[in-house]
């Protein structure tokens, strides 16, 4: 019987014989890996991102919009079906419940604003003192919108970066008017630079009291109200009073609530599903690695037919022969995912280093995984030609030698 060591020193001798053709096959399986390993790094670098950028915005955070997707039977007669929207007297209730920090009204539209001789449309956001505190925002100079009643609220604005540097350039704008639509502000703040968020500019924009907003859009309902909530609450009980509240309040459920962490953890599990599919892709080159591997193991078994008829007749089990032939096979394609680990993880740090926007990861995980579904792949390969092998009759084997 042959020892193991005997079994790894032959598929090994085996392999370097044919020195070009192993290396061409344990290639394909390299490609395939480093594939696996470069679309996953993108595809989990891109993951963190994204979730980063939500995340920047608070996770402690749930949002109450106007509306609510359902299906029911057949409604009611003389009851109006007209949904009731979201108002500052909601947002105000909302604010005497346990464990909310801090609550923001939102009111968005898109608006003309002239100041200093210039003219710029920007999104211009009606919101609360408590925008801050919600958003994790910050301000560069001068102060947020102070707290005041929201239907009494003065004509006070606050200008995203972008928006101050294009209207006032390098001057000085606290204190200064400007117009928005055909209202008049004074600016009180500017806000430090926020940078892109999904393609969508953060640092172009105006904040204004809500119910200045209200008047500026003639609306007479929020976008969404904002809640936020303390750190270790359980967003399921907040989430609960603000249900109880609203459904006091509108007499029915005419409004949906989302949870930070029920939005992250449905865009996680969409990610998820991204970068499994981008691996996939990369796997291609992996069965196209794989059938190289059967190629090569069927030429080897043709090639050593007398080799195998030798082994046999000396007392080799047959077992024996298929464990050297698929040795011979898992050799090659565990060197090939060794290569492609290391081809796969080079590229990526390098396509980091050249762009550094693009955000690339390689967890173990898909290391771990690359490397074993490249093994698993070269001891299918080798089955066939391996059973072969070990099938062949002494005598024939020998005549043929």
């Amino acid at each position: 019987m042959i020892h193991f060591t005997d079994a790894a020193r032959l598929a090994l001798r085996a392999i370097t014989a044919q020195r070009l053709r192993s290396f061409l096959t344990l290639l394909g399986i390299a490609v395939g890996v480093a594939a696996v390993i470069l679309l996953t790094s993108i595809g989990e670098g891109i993951h963190r991102f994204v979730l980063g950028e939500f995340a920047q915005f608070g996770t402690n955070v749930i949002a109450v919009t106007p509306g609510k997707v359902k299906t029911a039977g057949p409604a009611p007669t003389g009851i109006p079906t007209s949904v009731r929207p979201l108002t500052l007297d909601d947002a105000r209730a909302l604010e005497r419940l346990a464990h909310v920090g801090a609550v923001t009204p939102i009111v968005s539209g898109n608006s003309e604003i002239s100041a200093n001789g210039r003219l710029r449309r920007a999104t211009v956001y009606g919101t609360s003192a408590d925008m801050p505190r919600a958003f994790g925002i910050k301000v560069q100079s001068g102060q947020f919108l102070p707290a005041e009643d929201a239907e009494s609220a003065r004509s006070l604005v606050v200008l995203g970066a972008k928006l101050k540097s294009e209207l006032f350039g390098a001057a000085n704008p606290l204190g200064a008017r400007l117009r928005i639509g055909n209202l008049q502000f004074r600016v009180i703040g500017v806000l430090e630079s926020k940078g892109q968020f999904l393609g969508v500019d953060l640092d172009d924009t105006a904040y204004i009291p809500a119910g200045r907003a209200l008047e500026l859009y003639n609306r007479d309902g929020l976008v969404e109200i904002r809640v936020a909530y303390g750190e270790g609450t359980p967003a399921a009980g907040v989430a609960a009073a603000i249900k109880a509240t609203l459904l006091a309040r509108h007499g029915r459920e005419d409004f949906t609530i989302t949870t930070q962490e029920d939005m992250l953890r449905t865009l996680s599990n969409i990610l998820d599903i991204l970068t499994m599919a981008v691996g996939a892709l990369g796997g291609i080159s992996l069965l196209v690695g794989g059938v190289g591997i059967v190629t090569i193991m069927t030429i080897a078994v043709t090639e050593r037919t007398g080799e195998i008829g030798l082994l046999v007749a000396l007392g080799a089990p047959r077992r024996t022969i298929l464990g050297l032939f698929l040795g011979e096979a898992v050799a090659l394609s565990t060197l090939g995912g060794a290569l492609g680990l290391v081809l796969g993880i080079g590229l990526a740090q390098l396509i980091h280093l050249l762009l550094p926007a693009l955000p690339v990861h390689t967890p173990l995980s898909f290391v771990a995984l690359a490397e074993g579904i490249a093994i698993a792949i070269g001891l299918l390969a080798g089955v066939l030609p391996a059973r072969r092998a070990a099938r062949l009759d002494p005598v024939e084997a020998l005549r043929a030698e």
